[in-house]
Order: structure tokens, then sequence, then C-alpha cells
């Protein structure tokens, strides 16, 4: 059975001396999980055009993570990547799910982070975007849930809560797996209220709470003073509107934090923060306005910039402030991870993720990974990487961020992300020996999820 952590050498700590206890109520869980945000998308991780003071001070106090990586270049499978701990392929969710009523989405066989809470006395809310099956064995209230409000496709319109992509006339807003209806209201903040309430009914018993925001997947829907700030601050299109949709969830974020603090939850909540993949460059997407940084990528690309993603976790009073942390870490390790923190069992289940505990009490500590694997179908086929140390190996790779061309010499495309961040050269016939290495680990990956 894992051992709930509970002290931490003072030093690291606010310059304390002596050890820090833990309570002994087991603490609340927060996962903040953003939709299309970009590598380097928020003021810590280094934008300078861009707005973001929650998240900065969430990173402020606590700890940032600056090679962690996403389950998957795409919504679905990232989801179920993050709450069950697995791959997403061998959480059934290869690539994305429909969006309709009626689509089959992740199997409900899985064992998702709110049933383990569930089954240790917790309460279980899930605030927000869904996009993990529209039948009723695989909605919220059947992967473990006791509480859900939110949409369960993979986008809306944040006034009328249709269905963005087809119609005609699809609504999707339900609360417990019933259709509500809440038109002109601006659905971030019908999250924030929703969350709020569910933590004041709620303050006297640990709860876990999954807040998957739908910003900033489009339509880009930012609040209208963001947008005139960021215009006249000459921040050119789509980026404009990007930004200014970034910073509206930075605010939402913002608000459900103040109402932990007004609550008295601070140090008995550990929040956890990530960007579900990279940003958008699809055409409803304006076709970009997110960034990656100095990485080849973005959304629906095993290139850095589709996979490396922004994450932080802070619990005051027990987990170090303004902490960086740059050991390779993955979307699956939250669950073991906040699994151990909170003293809840899960010996015996079969995941992927590791616990970053020891990550998160030393910088010095090693990545709990020697590698990571990815294979998802994605939009225009079926594609995989394998990270071992600095080299990284990508099948069929593609580049949505189109920073250079993909020739028919790239099908098996190797880097060394330490000579290449930017992945831009192909090394595969430099390094014969190493390419057939991570190529073999990747093969006798795939026919043992297969079996």
């Amino acid at each position: 059975m894992m051992v709930l952590r509970i002290v931490l050498l003072a030093g690291v700590l606010c310059g304390c001396a002596g050890l820090v206890h833990a309570t002994e109520r087991k603490p609340n869980v927060i996962v903040i999980y953003t939709d299309d945000q970009g590598s380097v998308d928020a003021g810590c991780y280094g934008a300078t055009d861009l707005k973001t003071p929650s998240t900065d001070a969430l990173a402020a106090k606590g700890i940032r993570f600056t090679q962690f990586y996403a389950p998957a270049p795409v919504c679905s499978p990232s989801r179920a990547g993050m709450l069950t701990g697995r791959y997403p392929i061998r959480a059934g969710v290869p690539g994305n799910v429909g969006s309709k009523k009626g689509s089959v989405g992740m199997p409900a066989e899985q064992i998702t982070m709110a049933e383990i809470f569930k089954s240790a006395g917790y309460g279980t809310a899930h605030i927000g975007k869904w996009h993990l099956g529209h039948e009723e064995n695989t909605m919220p209230l059947a992967q473990g849930f006791d509480y859900s409000y939110g949409h369960m496709g993979g986008c809306i319109d944040n006034f009328s809560h249709f269905f963005y992509w087809s119609g005609p006339n699809i609504h999707d807003l339900y609360r417990n797996g019933k259709e509500v209806f809440a038109d002109g209201e601006f659905f971030p903040e019908l999250m924030v209220q929703e969350a709020g309430q569910y933590m004041e009914d709620h303050r006297d018993e640990p709860f876990f709470m999954y807040f998957a925001m739908n910003a900033p997947h489009y339509p880009y829907q930012g609040s209208p003073w963001w947008l005139e700030k960021y215009t006249k601050d000459g921040v050119a299109y789509p980026r404009n509107l990007y930004n200014a949709f970034v910073s509206t969830l930075d605010e939402s974020i913002g608000n459900l934090l103040a109402k932990v603090d007004a609550l008295g939850l601070s140090e008995d909540t550990i929040v956890i923060f990530q960007s579900d993949h990279g940003h958008s460059n699809e055409e409803r997407a304006h076709k970009g306005g997110g960034s990656s940084g100095p990485y080849r990528g973005a959304k629906f690309s095993m290139f850095e910039g589709g996979l490396r993603v922004p994450a932080i976790i802070s619990w005051p009073g027990h987990l170090e402030q303004g902490a960086v942390r740059d050991q390779m870490s993955h979307g699956s390790d939250w669950f073991p991870t906040v699994a151990e923190l909170c003293d809840v069992d899960i010996d015996g289940y079969d995941i992927d993720g590791k616990s970053l505990v020891k990550v998160l009490e030393s910088d010095k500590a090693e990545s709990p990974h020697e590698r990571l694997i990815w294979a998802n179908n994605v939009y225009g086929g079926y594609r995989w990487a394998v990270r071992q140390g600095d080299w990284k190996l990508l099948g069929n790779p593609r580049d949505s961020s189109n920073k250079g061309p993909i020739t028919e010499d790239d099908k098996l495309f190797l880097v060394n992300l330490k000579d290449d961040i930017g992945e831009m050269n192909n090394v595969a016939k430099a390094h014969p020996e190493k390419l057939n290495e991570l190529n073999q680990i990747f093969k006798d990956w795939e026919k043992s999820v297969k079996q």
C-alpha cells in the first residue's frame, strides 16, 4: 500500500525549521485541465505578450514542470490517459470520441481516478468538458463521479451551449446526465459557479474535482476587455483572439481558487494544472494564435509542441513553493501521485503512470520513467513516438506547426532533444543503432498492448 508522505525538509518550505505535518483530514484534489493551451502560453512559461496572473500565482505557490508530457496530442485520449493513469490506447481511447448523443466512449470497465477516490470516501465532481462518451454507461456518473455539470462533446459555443462543429441544433449542456439550459450565460463562469457550490456543499469532507475547462479551445470567445487590451497592445490576429481567451480562462482559475481560499480550504487542497496538449492551428481556431515556443509541432503532432505542456502542482504548506522540476513526467502520473499524497490505495491496479512524489520532494530525484511511449489514431493517421533519455523516435510524424517539411525519408524521425530541441533535423541515418533500439522498443510495446 502506498504510504502518505507527510513530511518535507524545512529548508525546502519557506525556510521554516522542523517538519511540516499533514492534518488528519485527507486533502482535497482539484485537477484543472485546460484545452488546446500551447506549450509556453502562460507568463510563468515565458510568454511576454500574455497575462496569466492566476496561473503564475499557482506556480509561485507550487512546483512547475518543464518536461511534462500530455498522454496524447488530441483531446479524448489525453483525458482518458490522465483519468485512468494508463496510456490512452490501453484505456480504450486511441483517438477522439464522437461528440453526439449515443457516441461510444471510454469503455465502462476502465477504472478512473474518480472511482478510486470515491471508494476512499471522497466526494467526486466533474465540471466542464467530458468528451469521453455520450452513452449512459460512459458519461461521468458511470465513471465514478457523484456530480457532473458540463458538455459531453468536444466543443461548444460558450453562450448558446450548442455543439460547435456540426448541426443542426445539437444542444450540449448536462447536469447529472440530464439536459439543462442556461442560454446566454458564459460557460466558464457557469463552471466556476457550479464548482463553488459543490465545494461549499462538501467543505467538511474530502473531495476530488475534475475541472475540465473548454478554453482556449475554439471558438475563441474571450472577454471583450481582454480582446480590447491585446488589440490596443498591438498583438496581431489571431494571437489577440487567442490571448484574450487564455486570459479569460486564467480569470476563471483565479475565481475558482479564490473560492477555495474563502472556504478556508487552501492548505487542505492539492491543485493540479495541465493543458491537455498543444495549441490548435485548425481553421476554426483561425489557423493559430497559440505558441509552442522553441518546439516544433502543435495539436495532432507528436513533435514536442503537440505533447510538451504546461503543468503545475500546488499544496501550500506541504509542497515546495516557487520550484521548478525538469524531470521527464507524464499526464498519467497524476493518478498515482495524488493517490500517494492522499494515502489512497491503488495496489493491484494496472497503470502506466508513476508516482512523482520523490520528484516533488527533490529536484535531484530521477524521473520515474526510463522511457515514455505514445500511440494514437490522430486526424490523418496512426502515429507514435518513443522517448528514452534525450533520444526520441517518431513514427509517421506530422508537423501541424508547419515549421518544416516532412519527406518520405522521415517516416522514422530520430532526434536528440539535447542537441535539437526544435526537432528540425532527422538524424536516423547517422545513428542507425539508436534508431533500431527505439524502433524495437516500440514494436515490443505495441505487440504487448495488442495481445
